[in-house]
């Protein structure tokens, strides 16, 4: 479960050097945006795939290889400044996170399908919006001087990019949490705070 709350702290740096990027637009800020990216997904992956382990079970190997992975890439990186080189290894990492997820739902834990493509399909389509507005970029711009404000704003599909990837991410952990607490035989139980936003109540006692 700590390596969980570990996500939780990822998730928060990737989120502040985004803040500090927008809103600079430095190179240095964008490095701090993009590399904790990379970090954060690896601790991802290592939840998933180390989730059928005891409890105080640690397995060196992956985690030696998840650092090694994660120097790498920021050693090429800072050498080699190309955005491709990085959303090629991000994309990687999800892959691996994908597989895992399906894997798991579809095999071991079939009632999570719900948690687990609903936190997939929101973060595809962020990142499918994120293409969009790489690849249209002119376009959209130029239609949005057209548009009245409130239309606009709705139109930076950049920013719902943020949105849901922060929203489908959240709920990944949610499922890691519950893959994890369930396997140990504690009672995770799924709560809508204020009806509306989920959380993951986990009891102290283990089950029988």
């Amino acid at each position: 479960m700590q390596t969980c709350d570990s996500v939780l702290f990822c998730c928060a740096a990737v989120g502040v050097g985004s803040w500090f990027f927008h809103m600079t637009l430095l190179y240095e800020m964008q490095l701090l945006d993009e590399l904790p990216m990379i970090y954060s997904t690896c601790v991802f992956v290592y939840c998933l795939y180390e989730c059928f382990k005891q409890e105080n079970s640690i397995s060196l190997f992956p985690i030696a290889l998840l650092i090694i992975f994660s120097v790498s890439v920021t050693v090429v990186y800072l050498q080699w400044k190309e955005p491709v080189f990085h959303q090629v290894m991000y994309g990687a990492l999800v892959a691996c996170l994908v597989m895992r997820s399906i894997f798991i739902v579809t095999w071991v834990y079939p009632w999570l399908r719900p948690l687990c493509y609903t936190s997939l399909g929101i973060f595809l389509l962020g990142f499918l919006l994120w293409n969009i507005d790489n690849i249209f970029c002119d376009s959209l711009r130029a239609s949005r001087q057209m548009l009245p404000p409130a239309v606009g704003v709705v139109t930076q599909f950049h920013a719902w990019w943020h949105i849901f990837t922060g929203l489908g991410s959240y709920l990944h952990i949610l499922l890691s949490l519950q893959i994890r607490s369930t396997y140990l035989k504690y009672r995770p139980n799924v709560k809508f705070l204020c009806g509306v936003w989920p959380t993951l109540h986990i009891e102290p006692q283990k089950t029988s």
